[in-house]
């Protein structure tokens, strides 16, 4: 007779794949549908702000690009550090429909506009979408996840985030051969998508008790909502000084820093100065493709934007074994571990103009990556306390704002004066 398997026996991988609820399903169908929108912009944006006018750029210099970036980071990810309170007040659905439509806007802005300040308009409307985005949809993973399946949840998460993220600039790369304006307007109708996906679930217990209004007239609903938000935004703030979260935000400050340059920064130092022409000539010559060797052969370059998906294709395959893997270390010791990793990896992938070695470092950058990312939100899931789900996922993003603004202001001087090929 075989012995029953106890009750708090840990689960199977394929057990605790098939434990998550229909919100959790929904909510990540969503975050890849924003994904692929967000990351098809931003995938090319920062090749698309410098390019000569003559084939369709915007010819900023990189110290406007850079600037853009710095005012791009602290509006999307400053915001939801006061935003996620909110979201657990007024609703996670609720607060996703708002940002998609403000994102929506912003997408279809950048298709219409050129000059420099109607551009930083549009980018800040993105970015602001983005922000409220964030928490709102983080809200709703976190209330839908438990403890015994967190770790796996937010890998799943991760893994659908780097989904849209590769699928976003592998088409947006040959939708800007024609226009770029195709590349915002695609975006924006992907993203409106996801005004359907919030119909097909409920939203989760939240542990934020609905509170009965009674107010009589507008002047009193305004009055009530204007205490309500700056109530929130107190809370907000005062839970900053929190000693475990301060740690947090210490340390991956410094690894945001390090990894928006892989977007920013490395698509420019791809293009101006990596040899990207035989990557096409080699899997032309692999595959028996005449007109990726005839491609290559003319010293034509790629996109640089493909390459740097190279990080979302190996988190597409990999982020599922690699977080069951290391989900056995702490959250703390995986983030440590994973920031060593992406370091090296981005070290390698911009010391060298060979295309092959900085392949190599676009992919050791993912596993660290995928060490360190996911944990961060387990941790900070785990630091919430009941109700505040949203608030915490907010926290999420103030570290990436820190260091995305540090990283800009260092990085765009820095590659204007010594990287620059025109320089």
């Amino acid at each position: 007779m075989t012995n029953p398997i106890p009750a708090d026996a840990p689960r199977s991988f394929f057990q605790t794949l098939t434990s998550f609820s229909r919100a959790f399903w929904c909510s990540n169908f969503i975050e890849l549908f924003e994904r692929w929108a967000y990351y098809g912009v931003r995938g090319g944006i920062a090749v698309y702000m410098v390019a000569a006018a003559a084939i369709g750029g915007l010819e900023f210099s990189h110290l406007q690009k850079a600037n853009i970036f710095f005012w791009w980071a602290a509006f999307q990810s400053l915001l939801p550090t006061v935003i996620g309170g909110h979201a657990d007040h007024y609703g996670h659905k609720r607060t996703v429909a708002f940002a998609i439509s403000i994102s929506v806007f912003g997408y279809i802005c950048m298709a219409l506009v050129s000059g420099y300040w109607p551009f930083f308009f549009a980018s800040m409307l993105v970015a602001t979408g983005t922000a409220i985005f964030k928490p709102g949809i983080q809200g709703i993973l976190a209330n839908s996840t438990t403890k015994d399946n967190a770790t796996l949840g937010w890998s799943v998460f991760y893994m659908i985030v780097n989904i849209g993220g590769f699928t976003g600039p592998l088409i947006a790369g040959y939708l800007r051969l024609m226009s770029w304006k195709y590349v915002f307007i695609t975006s924006a109708c992907i993203h409106s998508l996801n005004f359907f996906g919030l119909l097909f679930f409920d939203e989760p217990d939240r542990g934020h008790a609905n509170v009965e209004h009674t107010d009589k007239n507008l002047l009193e609903t305004v009055a009530r909502v204007f205490k309500e938000f700056w109530q929130v935004l107190f809370s907000s703030l005062k839970n900053l000084i929190d000693p475990p979260l301060i740690m947090f935000l210490t340390v991956f400050s410094g690894f945001w820093l390090m990894f928006m340059q892989l977007f920013d920064l490395l698509p420019n130092f791809i293009t101006d100065w990596v040899d990207t022409a035989a990557v096409a000539l080699f899997f032309g010559k692999l595959f028996g493709n005449d007109a990726w060797i005839a491609f290559g052969q003319s010293g034509k370059q790629i996109p640089a934007e493909w390459l740097i998906n190279l990080d979302a294709f190996a988190i597409i395959f990999l982020m599922l074994p690699i977080g069951w893997i290391f989900g056995r270390l702490r959250p703390v010791a995986g983030m440590i571990l994973g920031i060593f990793i992406a370091s090296a990896g981005l070290v390698v992938a911009g010391y060298t103009m060979n295309v092959w070695i900085c392949c190599l470092g676009i992919l050791v950058f993912a596993v660290g990556e995928m060490i360190a990312s996911p944990r961060k939100s387990e941790y900070l899931s785990m630091l919430a306390p009941p109700g505040k789900k949203g608030l915490y996922m907010g926290y999420v993003n103030f570290p990436q704002g820190i260091g995305w603004m540090l990283g800009s202001s260092l990085a765009g001087p820095i590659y204007q004066y010594y990287g620059d090929k025109t320089t």
